[in-house]
């Protein structure tokens, strides 16, 4: 039975990175028609709040019983990520914005490890290296190496809120209160919209693009069918199939698999939108899929058997601290 969960965890962490990794060959075509990225985003997010509020409504309870996660979620998971994203793209290059961004896996494993005190396996670390490097071949940083300190900080700020995203939808799983994670996302997209509709202004939004066509690849496509793909795919399903994930794996490796997105974008964009691929590009890809396979490969150490997992800290010091004392959830 964990070995079928698993697989199924990640089945669901490669759909959601898929998902993910869709939204950008989507929005570009509308940006490149008019829209302010920002916009963009708001239609996101507010698009996605309007599908998922009856999801809200069966799920009122969860107002009462966990207001703060809902709020963190729809503050940090979703608008954080985006808000601060998207200004750092205004300040440096595409590449090292998007590489930033995702070196939120590397930084949820110091949280997991320094904060919440639980152990890392090396398996998860380990890919998780890998990746990033594997990240910085697609993105390309050394194409923009002349960084504005200010945009640097806001890309690490979206980095600080995608790991939080991992850690928000693994609250609770150990438990009895555990809030059923379309509820969760249901709220967070609710309280998304209201911080984005503040920061986007929607009503300067010219409102003709949405019912013309945009260009993708040379072809051209009605603009509402392109949002309905941001809305539904990119978005609802991403974040529903992410966040199960998260609870059916563990944050350490769906955070890992989570960096296949920028891959599956970059090569989404070759194919639709007729975007260089590169040598160099094809073999972060390929580094990408290693470090995620590393990641997933990792199992619960045996409880004479300690070297592979990195022990919390103060753990391995302290008299009567054995490895059964290491949580389970944090291994995958």
């Amino acid at each position: 039975m964990q070995a079928s969960g698993k697989n199924a965890g990640l089945g669901l962490a490669l759909v959601s990175a898929c998902a993910f990794g869709g939204s950008g060959v989507a929005a570009k075509p509308l940006i490149e028609a008019g829209l302010d990225p920002l916009h963009m985003v708001w239609l996101r997010v507010a698009g996605a709040a309007l599908v998922l509020s009856p999801l809200a409504w069966r799920h009122h309870d969860l107002v009462r019983r966990r207001p703060l996660l809902l709020a963190g979620f729809g503050l940090v998971a979703v608008a954080g990520v985006q808000a601060f994203y998207f200004a750092s793209l205004s300040r440096i290059p595409v590449g090292v914005a998007l590489l930033l961004e995702y070196l939120g896996p590397a930084l949820l494993l110091g949280w997991i490890r320094f904060v919440q005190r639980k152990p890392v396996t090396r398996a998860a670390a380990a890919g998780a290296a890998v990746a990033v490097a594997g990240l910085a071949c697609v993105v390309q940083i050394w194409s923009g190496l002349s960084l504005d300190p200010l945009g640097v900080l806001l890309g690490l700020a979206a980095a600080c809120c995608q790991a939080f995203y991992f850690v928000f939808a693994d609250q609770g799983t150990d438990g009895e209160d555990v809030p059923d994670p379309m509820g969760v996302i249901a709220y967070g997209m609710i309280v998304g919209a209201l911080v984005m509709t503040a920061l986007a202004r929607p009503w300067q939004m010219d409102w003709q693009v949405l019912g013309g066509d945009a260009a993708l690849g040379g072809v051209r496509v009605p603009a509402l069918v392109l949002l309905g793909w941001v809305v539904l795919v990119a978005t609802v399903a991403a974040y529903l199939t992410g966040v199960v994930s998260v609870r059916m794996l563990s944050p350490q490796v769906a955070g890992v698999v989570a960096n296949l997105e920028a891959v599956v974008a970059t090569v989404l964009a070759w194919v639709l939108l007729g975007e260089h691929l590169s040598a160099w590009q094809m073999a972060g890809g390929a580094l990408v899929l290693g470090g995620a396979f590393i990641a997933q490969s990792s199992r619960p150490a045996p409880a004479v058997a300690g070297e592979s997992v990195l022990p919390a800290p103060e753990s391995a010091s302290r008299p009567g601290s054995g490895s059964e004392s290491a949580p389970e959830k944090a291994t995958a």
